[in-house]
């Protein structure tokens, strides 16, 4: 008797396009992240006092009236870390756009160019990858007179594209060679258009990622910058909130609500935008999705559990 084999469905559209949203690390890190990007816009407005505003209640705990305490001159530090919110968050997705606009522009182009234009490409991002991204975005921005939000913000991305770069032309690399792209070469497509609608789909999660990490680089420097005292101490941050804890030796006075609310802001965006990394990751990769394992159907139409690249044995079980 003939044995007929079973022919896999692959999954709907719609629920392909569901399952990032439906991975809970996704989910939990967009949660956090819409959070937060609520926080900066309306931060300023629903902020109870004016950050920079002195009372007379001098350095006070947690209460009804302040509810994160206050500083050595009486300004509120809920205000303080509302009203710094935006900063964060602004300049974190200012420098993560910018750096992954140069990062396609650069990695894909030299990756499916060829020629002296596509090795200087290559060369220019080789350059800023060996060059210690902090150490010159903080000889740049104590430089330049004006070290406002976005100016700390496109310093950032000009200065932290090029990871991105790099890792976007060895994709690019893989991809130029595929039957499709070469298909859409035979027909007399254009170089741009091929970029386009052949190359940039296949990266969207390289780049979606990508912009994910910069994002989390440039609010780590941002945040680093205000702490060491290079940005305005005047304009409000979580790390014009450290710096001045810091300056003001909180830790020994005791006063822990000075530093631990910008501390536990800083902690939690960090792992909102880890998760969604991840979520990406697992989202593009069947062997994390899976736990590096999937389920397949033989001949003989018995399920048999088996590791991604891995050759199945017929005589296992799936449990």
């Amino acid at each position: 008797m003939a044995v007929v084999p079973t022919t896999v469905v692959s999954a709907p559209v719609k629920r392909r396009k569901l399952r990032f949203v439906a991975n809970p690390k996704a989910t939990t890190g967009l949660l956090l992240m819409g959070f937060f990007v609520l926080m900066a816009v309306v931060g300023p407005w629903i902020a109870p006092f004016d950050p920079s505003e002195r009372s007379a209640d001098l350095l006070q705990p947690p209460s009804g009236k302040h509810w994160f305490g206050t500083t050595h001159l009486g300004q509120d530090i809920f205000s303080q870390v509302l009203v710094g919110t935006r900063s964060v968050i602004l300049v974190g997705l200012i420098a993560g756009v910018v750096a992954t606009v140069l990062s396609v522009l650069v990695g894909v182009t030299s990756g499916y160019l060829s020629g002296a234009g596509a090795e200087g490409l290559s060369a220019l991002s080789n350059v800023f990858l060996v060059i210690p991204a902090l150490p010159l975005i903080i000889i740049i921005t104590s430089t330049l007179p004006d070290t406002g939000n976005i100016t700390i913000a496109l310093v950032i991305g000009f200065t932290s594209w090029a990871w991105g770069a790099r890792v976007l032309r060895a994709q690019t690399l893989s991809l130029r060679r595929r039957d499709y792209v070469e298909a859409a070469r035979a027909t007399g497509e254009s170089t741009w258009r091929i970029i386009l609608f052949e190359i940039l789909p296949n990266l969207t999660a390289v780049i979606a990622s990508g912009f994910v990490g910069t994002v989390i680089f440039a609010v780590i420097s941002e945040i680093t910058l205000a702490f060491i005292g290079v940005s305005d101490a005047g304009g409000w941050n979580w790390g014009t909130v450290l710096f001045w804890a810091q300056s003001q030796q909180a830790l020994a006075q005791g006063a822990w609500w000075w530093f631990v609310p910008a501390g536990l802001a800083i902690a939690l965006l960090g792992t909102a935008l880890s998760l969604v990394n991840f979520g990406i990751d697992e989202f593009v990769s069947p062997r994390l999705r899976g736990g590096g394992k999937t389920t397949v159907k033989t001949a003989a139409g018995r399920k048999v559990r088996m590791r991604v690249g891995f050759t199945p044995v017929l005589g296992e079980e799936a449990k």
